[in-house]
């Protein structure tokens, strides 16, 4: 079984990705690439943490029902939190070869392909004991989801007061964005052993 494994994401930044104009903090502020759950980078260096099986992934989702690929990549995004969303340049061609080994079919409804799993594709969907967001979640860490999450609501907070904040607001926000950034890197400096 070949492993196939999520590149990085092509195709034009959209507005999301640019941020807004007169932002202070460009596109790495809340709705940016890189920050909260529902981010959408191009293959941003959130997204490259943790690659997963798209073959095997995509038998799971298609064991559920018959899906269009687009929908497919939204269900893994969505199903992981955020930790992988496949591009279509994996999921694809994936499709494609499973299609070949006849574990595929597709028909064309609506203008897009909806892909459905032949008797072949179900056995070897049948045969997988852990769901593959499953496993891209666990190797995540807890840690990591709750990292992301939080850093996402820090840059929201931030946003807000830099946007309706008086001169004095904004500077002690600044004073404590670099109070935590010297604190976290104590926290690497700190011996391991002393906890």
């Amino acid at each position: 079984m070949h492993d196939h494994t999520m590149r990085g994401h092509g195709g034009a930044r959209g507005p999301r990705e640019r941020g807004r104009r007169g932002d202070p903090f460009g596109p790495w502020g809340p709705g940016g690439p890189g920050f909260g759950p529902g981010h959408r980078g191009r293959g941003g260096r959130g997204r490259r943490t943790r690659r997963g099986n798209v073959r095997a992934a995509l038998l799971a989702l298609l064991a559920e029902r018959p899906m269009h690929g687009y929908e497919m990549i939204q269900e893994l995004d969505g199903r992981t939190g955020g930790v992988w969303r496949p591009s279509p340049g994996s999921v694809y061609p994936t499709l494609q070869m499973l299609e070949d080994e006849d574990k595929v079919s597709s028909e064309e409804k609506g203008g897009k392909r909806l892909f459905s799993l032949t008797d072949t594709g179900r056995e070897e969907a049948s045969a997988l004991t852990v769901a593959p967001w499953d496993e891209v979640t666990e190797a995540a860490g807890e840690n990591a989801l709750r990292g992301r999450e939080v850093i996402g609501q820090l840059m929201g907070a931030l946003h807000q007061v830099m946007a309706v904040g008086s001169e004095a607001q904004k500077a002690r926000a600044l004073d404590v964005l670099n109070d935590a950034r010297r604190r976290l890197y104590g926290i690497l400096a700190d011996d391991p052993e002393a906890e």
